[in-house]
């Protein structure tokens, strides 16, 4: 591994251990040549997946960037780094064992919306907002009304 610092190739594994649930190994490394510091996670990949955007033009997935989506619908919310890593972990499983490669990106949004639904209403909402190109006042009307159902359905009337 490379060092994000001096760009020496001979870094050194000082510790590994499971993260995020055990999808992911986490790897703090040094550096012997400046003495840096940093963090690695290594991941199975089950294929080389890619995302057909709206225009056709063909992207290379990025699980980060399907995290960065996450976070800014998040953002300023009460929810643990935790959660984002397993939706986005379980979200990546499902795109990874469909057995397709070529994956739509309306299907992500989709998967993204229906994830964060489970995690956050305001979040979903936001999310919900720019996927589904709001454009006026009454589809955030529609969307809060939507959820509004789903809330008195899971209450029970007689308490």
């Amino acid at each position: 591994m490379r060092c994000p610092f001096c760009g020496s190739e001979d870094t050194q594994v000082k510790d590994s251990r499971p993260a995020e649930d055990g999808t992911a190994i986490r790897r703090r490394r040094v550096c012997p040549d400046c003495g840096g510091r940093f963090t690695t996670f290594e991941r199975v990949q089950l294929r080389d997946l890619q995302v057909i955007k709206k225009t056709g033009r063909r992207v290379p997935f990025d699980r980060d960037k399907l995290i960065r989506s996450f976070e800014i619908a998040l953002r300023k919310r009460p929810v643990e780094r935790d959660r984002v890593e397993r939706a986005v972990s379980g979200i990546v499983r499902r795109l990874e064992s469909s057995g397709e490669t070529d994956i739509p990106s309306d299907k992500i949004g989709l998967m993204v919306i229906e994830a964060l639904r489970a995690i956050d209403d305001v979040a979903f909402v936001r999310y919900a907002s720019v996927y589904r190109d709001f454009s006026d006042p009454k589809d955030f009307e529609n969307v809060i009304n939507e959820l509004t159902a789903k809330i008195d359905g899971e209450v029970d009337p007689d308490g």
